[in-house]
């Protein structure tokens, strides 16, 4: 069965934010929450990378695991979502995540941080497809549209990937074998003209 995965290509990744900015506008994202962020590593520096990072949706998932209410579920094809109604913020999913995925609206002690939010892979909440319920709570379900998430749609050097995880590691794989090894193979240019000797 597919399972639906995020996949960040370093290489292409030109720090725009416009994976970012589309998250937050499609759903309406409340101020002070982010579901999707680009962090840069080594700025300024020599090998400067930059990285959009969110819910990785893992196969495994430690914050599925930790959730004393059961309020993050993973569906069929592997997508993590969580339900509002049954959260009562106690920040234990936000601790055990590698990412930092789980946000919440305030930074206050145990239960009134307010119901915690996170990326949904732009598959909506439990509540039913398309109504009003999900889209105020949950945002834009594009997923059940048959569309990709906006994050990805949007990223104009195709540096962030979704999909099924076999899928995306394979186009990885051809970017990575395209790209050469060793010194110098990493690149604007070998990425993005590979014939040009200049």
């Amino acid at each position: 069965m597919a399972r639906a995965k995020f996949l960040c290509d370093a290489e292409r990744c030109i720090e725009c934010n416009a994976c970012a900015t589309a998250c937050k506008n499609e759903h309406e994202v409340p101020w002070g929450l982010v579901r999707r962020r680009v962090v840069t590593l080594n700025d300024g520096e020599p090998g400067e990378k930059s990285i959009a990072t969110s819910c990785m949706h893992c196969t495994d998932a430690p914050c599925v695991s930790v959730c004393p209410t059961s309020t993050l579920y993973q569906t069929d094809i592997g997508i993590v979502l969580h339900d509002k109604d049954t959260c009562i913020g106690c920040g234990y999913c936000f601790y055990a995540c590698p990412f930092g995925a789980p946000q919440f609206p305030k930074s206050t002690l145990f239960g009134s941080r307010g119901k915690m939010d996170k990326c949904t892979y732009c598959a909506g909440g439990p509540e039913e497809d398309h109504s009003e319920a999900e889209y105020r709570k949950y945002g834009t379900n594009r997923i059940a549209e048959g569309k990709l998430p906006i994050c990805a749609e949007v990223c104009s050097t195709r540096a962030l990937l979704a999909g099924d995880g076999e899928t995306i590691g394979e186009i990885y794989r051809e970017r990575v074998v395209h790209r050469g090894f060793g010194s110098g193979a990493w690149g604007w240019n070998t990425a993005y003209y590979p014939g040009d000797a200049g």
